[in-house]
């Protein structure tokens, strides 16, 4: 039957047979992410505009799409979603929301961010880190007097949603909440030079370390320096722990100098969580956690490397955590040395 109201009268059925009825593609308006404000842009992605262009430059040839048909994001636009992300850690539709596209696009796009970033995971985190290794030992060197050390090593956990299946038990910490305890090393400016992302938040801190291949590395005796920890770990010949009862003199100054020296790490932690807000909470599978936690890691070497402006933090409270394993003598025969030699003013004075 044909259709009164049209200008000229064609019948439906015609129209289905000749498939001239056809819904018109609606494309949504995709602003160009670095088109606001200096100010805007580091609110929203907690990076520069020149440092996004940097990283833009970096991942093209792992973002970069291959056809332009359906009106393809571009490497900017990809970018920016998988950055909108980690910096707010919000829901995928709210960051569509945001970023003017569906809730499926951003997901595509943050993972084929977090991918592209692991996989240039290893020319950003080096160990002992990216100058000499003297350089790394005067680094420290300045912080509190301690020598030949080559980095500070800790473990925080990254809660995430409760996994499915039987290993839920296995993500379950001390604290009891889900997460990933993620083991870092940094060195004296912040810069993560070691990281082992993979081990559920029930394993303790030394069991991550002994089987890293760092701990093999250092047993090989392949480094010519020391790790500084706390009191989760034993004291080892290449790892330096607090004394458990210093006593007043060269084992109380030894205390202090190596909390000094192990502030670095607790800047990093502190720093990656104010900078990525996704690391507050994951609401994803493990595996994902596991690559979106690294792909934080490569950011955060990014911005120190080009000195971008660190986020707003509150500065976190001293803490001494209960001691856990039983030192080595030939780790506390090394401690002892060092306390005593640099330390002895400190004797002389009491």
């Amino acid at each position: 039957m044909a259709c009164p109201f049209l200008r000229d009268p064609i019948d439906i059925g015609a129209q289905v047979v000749r498939k001239t009825i056809r819904t018109k593609r609606l494309f949504k308006d995709r602003q160009n992410p670095l088109s606001f404000s200096e100010e805007y842009i580091n609110e929203r992605y907690h990076f520069s505009s020149h440092c996004i262009v940097y990283l833009a430059d970096l991942l093209t040839p792992s973002l970069s799409n291959d056809t332009l048909r359906s009106c393809a994001l571009t490497v900017m636009q990809t970018l920016c979603i998988g950055l909108h992300f980690f910096a707010c850690g919000e829901y995928m539709h709210a960051v569509g929301d945001a970023e003017n596209l569906s809730k499926s696009t951003v997901c595509r796009a943050i993972r084929r961010v977090y991918i592209a970033l692991a996989r240039i995971l290893p020319d950003f985190v080096k160990f002992p880190g990216h100058c000499s290794q003297q350089e790394v030992k005067d680094g420290f060197y300045r912080i509190a007097g301690l020598p030949n050390v080559i980095g500070v090593v800790d473990s925080t956990h990254i809660p995430i949603k409760a996994p499915s299946g039987p290993e839920v038990s296995d993500y379950t910490n001390q604290k009891s909440f889900h997460s990933i305890n993620v083991q870092m090393v940094c060195d004296s400016q912040c810069l993560i030079t070691n990281i082992e992302a993979k081990w559920p938040g029930s394993v303790n801190d030394f069991h991550i370390l002994q089987k890293s291949v760092l701990y093999h590395q250092f047993q090989q005796g392949c480094f010519d320096g020391q790790l500084v920890a706390d009191n989760e770990y034993p004291c080892l010949p290449f790892l330096m722990t607090p004394y458990l009862n210093p006593k007043p003199g060269a084992e109380s100054c030894f205390n202090e100098a190596l909390y000094e020296t192990r502030a670095c790490i607790k800047t990093t932690f502190t720093t990656l969580r104010s900078r990525f807000g996704c690391l507050k909470g994951l609401r994803v599978s493990p595996q994902r956690a596991c690559d979106i936690i690294v792909a934080c890691m490569v950011l955060h070497n990014v911005a120190i490397i080009r000195k971008e402006a660190p986020p707003c933090f509150s500065w976190m409270p001293r803490k001494n955590p209960d001691p856990v394993h039983c030192d080595y003598q030939d780790g506390t025969a090394i401690r002892d040395n060092i306390a005593a030699q640099l330390f002895v003013s400190c004797s002389q004075v009491l």
